[in-house]
């Protein structure tokens, strides 16, 4: 089960995986070796599956970004060769007319096109894809929108959960 403090650690890390013990510790009110071990406990649940590095896309090269939705034959037996390929960020399972729907990144509209042709188009169950380009990015985060639960009144006053 995982308690407020607990929602109250992930959205800390969320926020900035590099933090220090010290510092959650002081944001939550709880000794550094509590932390550790509360942050032990979550990865060891595979509640924290890991830590990353958010790295500017364009900077590196990649600056176009597109979604790709694919149809195929038989829904759902071709996800390892689409997770195999390099540009493909996200593969999403979904209802509707497609199959998946993918998220990917590419150097230019040239290099995506190589891309669908080359690397897609030869996987023998699909069928058709269906591409959008993104023209700008408003909003990119894999943080989720954690809640902490109900605050008691000592809480909302200022003081530390226990």
């Amino acid at each position: 089960m995982i308690d407020s403090t607990d929602l109250q650690i992930l959205n800390i890390i969320q926020n900035d995986a590099r933090i220090s013990n010290v510092e959650i510790a002081r944001q939550v009110g709880l000794a550094p070796s509590a932390v550790l071990e509360r942050v032990r406990k979550l990865e060891e649940r595979g509640i924290i599956r890991g830590y990353l590095t958010e790295v500017d896309a364009a900077q590196v090269g990649y600056g176009l970004t597109a979604f790709v939705f694919v149809r195929t034959q038989s829904c759902g037996t071709i996800d390892q060769s689409l997770a195999a390929i390099p540009e493909v960020l996200e593969v999403h399972d979904v209802a509707g007319e497609d199959c998946y729907l993918l998220k990917v990144r590419a150097k230019n509209t040239e290099e995506l096109g190589k891309l669908l042709r080359e690397k897609l188009k030869p996987i023998p169950e699909i069928i058709s894809t269906r591409t959008t380009v993104v023209l700008k990015t408003i909003k990119e985060t894999i943080a989720l929108p954690i809640e902490e639960g109900p605050k008691t009144e000592k809480t909302k006053r200022g003081g530390k959960h226990k």
